[in-house]
C-alpha cells in the first residue's frame, strides 16, 4: 500500500499491542489477505463500511485503499492511537469509535443509508454480532446492510452453512440461512494470524435474504426450543413452547411430530415459526 504507513508488526511493537485473549483478538497482518477480505465484500469507493475490532488496522487499510469510508468500532483503548495514524493517512475517510460492538445502535451511529459490514470478528462475540445484524435487516422497514464479509472460526462457519441432517446443522444454521444467503468465501489457516489461534478460520459472505422475515424473534424461539434438546422428537422438545397444541401445530405445516430438529429444513422451520 502506498499510504506511507509502517508495517503492521512495527505498529504493534510501537504501541505494545499484544493480542488480548479476553477480547478474542487474533491479528491478521498479511495485507494481501486483508485485501482479499475487502474484495469478498466487493468494497468500492461508493461504499460506507462498518468494521468491528480493527485492532492495529490491517483490514482497515485495505478497506480505505479501496476508496470506501469506514466507521471502525474498537473496544480496546490501546488500539486507538495506532488507528489515528491510519486516519491521518486517509483524511476524512476513517471514523474510529471506542465502544463495545454489542452495545452500539448501528442505525443511530451510521445515520440513514445502507452499509457494508466487513470484519475479522473477535471470536468470543462473533455469533452474537451475527445474530444482531441478521435481526437488523428484518426488524426495520429499511435494511441496515447490503453485504457482510465476516471472519469466523472455521467450526462456526461450518455451523452457519450446514445442511439439514448433518451433525453441525443447528439453530445458527437455520437463522443464518433464513435471514440471509450465506456462502463460504475462503478459509485461512491458523498460522496466518498473530498470535495463531488453535483453529483455522473462514470468511463467510452474507447477502440479504430474498424475502423479509415478518417475525424473526419467533424463529429464534422455535429453534431455541427445538435444538436445546436436539435428540428428542419435536413433539417433546417443542411442548414447552406450544403446549398441548404441539402435535397439531407440527402436522399443520407438514412436519411429522416424531421428527428431530436436525432433520427439519429451513423452510419448514420458517413455516412452523410463522404458522
Amino acid at each position: 500500500m502506498n499510504d506511507g504507513l509502517d508495517p503492521l508488526r512495527d505498529v504493534i511493537a510501537r504501541y505494545d499491542l499484544g493480542a488480548k485473549k479476553s477480547l478474542g483478538q487474533h491479528f491478521l497482518l498479511d495485507l494481501n489477505l486483508t485485501r482479499k477480505i475487502a474484495r469478498a465484500a466487493s468494497v468500492s469507493a461508493d461504499d460506507r463500511v462498518l468494521e468491528i475490532g480493527p485492532g492495529p488496522g490491517g483490514l482497515t487499510r485495505a478497506l480505505l485503499e479501496a476508496g470506501s469510508k469506514v466507521v471502525a468500532i474498537e473496544r480496546d483503548a490501546r488500539c486507538i492511537a495506532a488507528l489515528e495514524e491510519v486516519s491521518n493517512a486517509y483524511p476524512g475517510k476513517l471514523n474510529v469509535i471506542e465502544a463495545d460492538a454489542l452495545e452500539i445502535d448501528e442505525r443511530a451511529l451510521l445515520g440513514p443509508g445502507i452499509v457494508k459490514i466487513c470484519a475479522n470478528l473477535p471470536y468470543n462475540i462473533s455469533t452474537e454480532l451475527l445474530i444482531k445484524w441478521l435481526r437488523a435487516n428484518h426488524e426495520h422497514a429499511a435494511p441496515l446492510w447490503s453485504v457482510m464479509a465476516l471472519m469466523f472460526q472455521k467450526e462456526v462457519a461450518d455451523r452457519i452453512l450446514a445442511a439439514p441432517g448433518s451433525k453441525t446443522y443447528g439453530r445458527l444454521s437455520v437463522i443464518s440461512q433464513a435471514a440471509s444467503r450465506p456462502r463460504r468465501a475462503f478459509d485461512l489457516p491458523a498460522r496466518a494470524f498473530t498470535p495463531p489461534p488453535k483453529v483455522d478460520s473462514t470468511v463467510v459472505v452474507f447477502e440479504p435474504a430474498n424475502t423479509t422475515l415478518p417475525n424473526i424473534a419467533a424463529l429464534e424461539r422455535v429453534t431455541q426450543a427445538a435444538f436445546s434438546q436436539r435428540r428428542k422428537m419435536l413433539r417433546s422438545s417443542l411442548k414447552s413452547l406450544f403446549g398441548p397444541e404441539t402435535e397439531a401445530r407440527l402436522e399443520g405445516v407438514g412436519i411429522a411430530p416424531t421428527t428431530r430438529a436436525e432433520d427439519v429444513s429451513v423452510s419448514d422451520f420458517l413455516a412452523l415459526a410463522q404458522g
